[in-house]
C-alpha cells in the first residue's frame, strides 16, 4: 500500500505548521548540517521532489523511502521530524558511503549532498561551472567563498553570490534556460569567527550576470553588450 505524500508548505500554511516550539528537524549528535540541508531542500519547495519518487539508474530505494516517508512527509504534514528518523538515514548513508562517521561527526553539507545525490540516488549534476575559460565542472551545489569585505555589513544572498563568482572568475554554463535548481551554501561560520552576523535571504535571484555568454545590455548605450568590465 502506497503511503500518502504531502506537498510542500506554502504561505500561511508554512507559517502555521513550521512556527513555534518542537518544529523543524530535531538535532542530535552533530546532525545540524544535514538537518538544515534537508529542511531547506524540501520543507517549502518541490523542485527536488524527484529525489523522493523517481527510479534513478543508481537509486537506492531503501534510502529514498526513508527520505520520503520518515523525513519529508512528516516535516510537511506536522512540521516536525524526530532525530531518530534522521539517524536512520545517517546509518544508511554510512553503509553506502566510504565514510564511517556520518552517524556521529559534523560534515560539510556539500559532502552530504554529493553522497546522497550522486552515489545513492544517481542524479545528474544540477550545475555546470566554468572558471577563467577552463574546462566545465559539474556539481550539485555552490558554496560561497570570499574574503572579508568591509562594505558588506548585512549582505543579501544576491550580493554574496555575485561577489563570490567575481572573485573566483566563475560563470554558470547554460545547459538549459536556467539551472533547474541552484543550491547555494552560505559562508561557513565557526564558533570563534563569523564573517557576517546576519545574511538577508534574497527571495529572487538574478543570475543574468552569472551566465556564460548570455546576451546583456550595455550600461552606457543600452544596446547588446560586446565587452564585459569586471
Amino acid at each position: 500500500q502506497a503511503l500518502e505524500s504531502f506537498p510542500p508548505l506554502r504561505n500561511e500554511a508554512a507559517v502555521r505548521v513550521l512556527r513555534g516550539r518542537m518544529r523543524g528537524i530535531q538535532g542530535h549528535c552533530n546532525s545540524c548540517y544535514m538537518d538544515a540541508a534537508l529542511f531547506s531542500l524540501f520543507s517549502c519547495t518541490s523542485v527536488l521532489d524527484s529525489m523522493l519518487f523517481m527510479p534513478f539508474p543508481l537509486c537506492d530505494r531503501n534510502v529514498q523511502g526513508i527520505l520520503r516517508d520518515e523525513i519529508v512527509n512528516p516535516l510537511r504534514r506536522t512540521g516536525f521530524v524526530r532525530a531518530s528518523s534522521v539517524m536512520h538515514l545517517r546509518e544508511q548513508l554510512t553503509d553506502k558511503g566510504q565514510c564511517s562517521s556520518f552517524t556521529n561527526a559534523e560534515k560539510d553539507p556539500e559532502e552530504f549532498l554529493n553522497l546522497i545525490m550522486q552515489q545513492v540516488l544517481g542524479i545528474e549534476p544540477l550545475l555546470k561551472l566554468q572558471s577563467g575559460g577552463q574546462k566545465e565542472q559539474e556539481c550539485y551545489c555552490y558554496q560561497i567563498f570570499m574574503d572579508k569585505q568591509e562594505d558588506l555589513v548585512v549582505p543579501d544572498v544576491q550580493q554574496l553570490v555575485e561577489r563570490s563568482f567575481l572573485s573566483s572568475d566563475l560563470k554558470l554554463v547554460e545547459a538549459s534556460p536556467i539551472p533547474s535548481c541552484f543550491i547555494i551554501q552560505m559562508p561557513r561560520f565557526g564558533k570563534e569567527y563569523k564573517m557576517f552576523s546576519k545574511i538577508i535571504p534574497s527571495l529572487e535571484l538574478d543570475i543574468t550576470d552569472l551566465l556564460l555568454d548570455s546576451p546583456r545590455e550595455c550600461c552606457l548605450c543600452g544596446d547588446v553588450a560586446t565587452l564585459e568590465c569586471l
